[in-house]
């Protein structure tokens, strides 16, 4: 029996709700991230307080499980730096490109942005992106159903598109962006 069998296809680490006092990378969560390497599941991490309180969890995850392929929700909740402590969040996003199965979701993109729609601060962060992780390696996703209220989900998209061609990515990368990457991560798992 597989995760996709049972109608698993990711697994996502949220770590405050990990018990008080344990991190991400106590013996349950490795064994959890190692299993989802075998598996060949996705991990996702939600790091809503921001990267820089998870960034050494991850990394160490990382280092240890290369086989496990890691998602980081929301642009790990990385706004367009404006303070060191930003920057320096940031900068450990791009710098998390080192590891090969890294990805990045460009999405909820009003949780990140400091603009309403269509959120153009973040077109040098979707720029500085790719060229850290490449596009095949960053996906746009809505963050449905909490894009509606904010500016629904067609808008959302159009923002993505709107922000790539800011960025002056290419049309290949924003295939790869605005579908691909999600396809080819997920490939055969997807139904008619």
């Amino acid at each position: 029996m597989t995760c996709s069998q049972d109608g698993y296809h990711a697994v996502r680490f949220n770590p405050y709700l990990w018990p008080p006092n344990e991190q991400m990378t106590n013996d349950i969560g490795k064994a959890i991230f190692s299993k989802a390497g075998e598996l060949g599941v996705p991990v996702g991490f939600m790091c809503m307080k921001g990267l820089n309180l998870h960034i050494k969890e991850i990394e160490e995850l990382c280092s240890s499980c290369p086989s496990t392929t890691v998602l980081l929700d929301h642009l790990a909740f990385c706004k367009p730096p404006t303070t060191d402590e930003e920057t320096l969040a940031f900068s450990n996003l791009l710098k998390l490109s080192r590891f090969p199965q890294v990805y990045v979701k460009f999405s909820a993109l009003f949780r990140v942005s400091r603009e309403k729609f269509p959120y153009k601060d973040l077109t040098s962060t979707l720029s500085q992106l790719v060229s850290s992780f490449s596009a095949n390696r960053v996906m746009w996703g809505s963050d449905f159903p909490f894009v509606v209220p904010e500016c629904g989900y067609k808008e959302a998209k159009q923002a993505a598109s709107l922000i790539a061609h800011q960025a002056s990515l290419s049309s290949e990368e924003l295939e790869w962006i605005m579908g691909g990457t999600i396809m080819e991560l997920f490939k055969g798992q997807w139904r008619s």
